[in-house]
C-alpha cells in the first residue's frame, strides 16, 4: 500500500508542476460561469438562470470536455514510459504491475477529481452570490450530485485510457485510439441510436433501448443529472425517449462505477500477463 501510494504521490506532484490541475481548474470555471450566464442569450436575455436548467446545461458541456481532458491526461500512462524506457525500471521496485497500475490512476484520478470540485464549486460560489434565485438550499444537492457524476464521469474515461495505454506499444497509436474512443462515445454512440430509432420508425423495444442507453457512460451521465427536473426532456434530446422511464439514481452512479472498475480490471489482468 506504502509503494502504491508513493506512486500516486508521484503522478498527482508531476500533474501539478505540469500545470494540468490549475488548467482544468481554470477551464472547468469560467466555462460553467459563461454557460450559467449566457444560458438565456437564446431568449434575448443575460444572466443567470434558473439552476434546473445551468446543470442540464453543464451536463452537456461536461460530456464533450471532461472525456477528452481524462483521456488525454492519460493515455499515455504505461505506453509512455516504456517508450521512454523508464518501465522497465519502475519494474525493478517492489511493487507488483497491479500496484504500478493502480497507483499511477489513483494520482490521475485524484488530479481529475481536485480539478473538477475546484472548478465547478467556484462556478457554484459565483452563481450562489450574483444569481438572485439561488439559495444553498436549492443550490447544494444539484449541484453534489452534478460533480460527483463528472467525478465519475472523468474516472470512466482514464479507465479507458489506462485500457488503451496497457494495449498499445506506441505513444502516437495511443492518442489515436484516445481520441477514437472520444469520438465513438461521445458523438458516433447517441447518432446511431438515433438512426436505429428512425431506421425502425420508433420499434426498439424499451427494454433494448434502456440497455443500449446503459452502455454509453456518458448517457448515463446525462441521466443522472437529468432527473428531478421537469424541463429535462426538452433539453436531453435522444434521451427524451426514455425520459420518463424513472431510473432509479443509485442504479445510474453504479452503472458509472462499473464503467470504471471494468476497464481498470481488464487493463490491470492484461498488463500482468504481458511480457515487458
Amino acid at each position: 500500500m506504502r509503494e502504491l501510494l508513493i506512486v500516486a504521490n508521484k503522478e498527482f506532484r508531476d500533474g501539478l508542476r505540469n500545470r494540468w490541475v490549475l488548467a482544468i481548474t481554470l477551464a472547468f470555471a469560467l466555462l460553467a460561469v459563461g454557460l450559467a450566464w449566457f444560458g438565456a442569450a437564446a431568449s434575448g436575455e443575460l444572466g443567470f438562470t434558473r439552476i434546473s436548467t445551468t446543470i442540464v446545461s453543464l451536463a452537456s458541456l461536461a460530456v464533450f470536455l471532461i472525456p477528452l481532458i481524462a483521456l488525454m491526461l492519460a493515455y499515455d500512462s504505461i505506453v509512455g514510459e516504456e517508450e521512454q524506457g523508464t518501465l522497465l525500471l519502475l519494474m525493478t521496485y517492489p511493487l507488483s504491475r497491479t500496484g504500478l497500475l493502480a497507483g499511477k490512476f489513483l494520482g490521475h484520478g485524484a488530479i481529475l477529481a481536485l480539478s473538477t470540485v475546484l472548478g465547478f464549486g467556484i462556478a457554484a460560489l459565483v452563481i450562489l452570490v450574483f444569481a438572485e434565485q439561488a439559495t444553498p438550499g436549492n443550490l447544494f444537492g444539484p449541484f453534489s450530485l452534478f460533480i460527483v457524476s463528472a467525478v465519475l464521469l472523468g474516472w470512466v474515461f482514464l479507465a479507458l485510457a489506462y485500457l488503451i495505454s496497457v494495449l498499445t506499444r506506441e505513444k502516437a497509436r495511443a492518442a489515436g485510439l484516445a481520441l477514437l474512443v472520444w469520438f465513438l462515445f461521445v458523438l458516433v454512440y447517441d447518432l446511431a441510436l438515433l438512426g436505429l430509432l428512425v431506421g425502425t420508425e420508433g420499434q426498439v423495444g424499451a427494454g433494448l433501448f434502456r440497455v443500449l442507453l446503459m452502455l454509453n457512460p456518458t448517457d448515463v451521465f446525462r441521466l443522472v443529472n437529468l432527473t428531478g427536473f421537469e424541463e429535462s426532456a426538452a433539453a436531453s434530446g435522444l434521451l427524451s425517449v426514455m425520459g420518463d422511464q424513472g431510473y432509479p439514481l443509485s442504479l445510474l452512479l453504479g452503472i458509472l462505477v462499473a464503467w470504471i472498475l471494468v476497464p481498470l480490471t481488464a487493463a490491470a489482468a492484461l498488463f500482468s500477463a504481458r511480457r515487458t
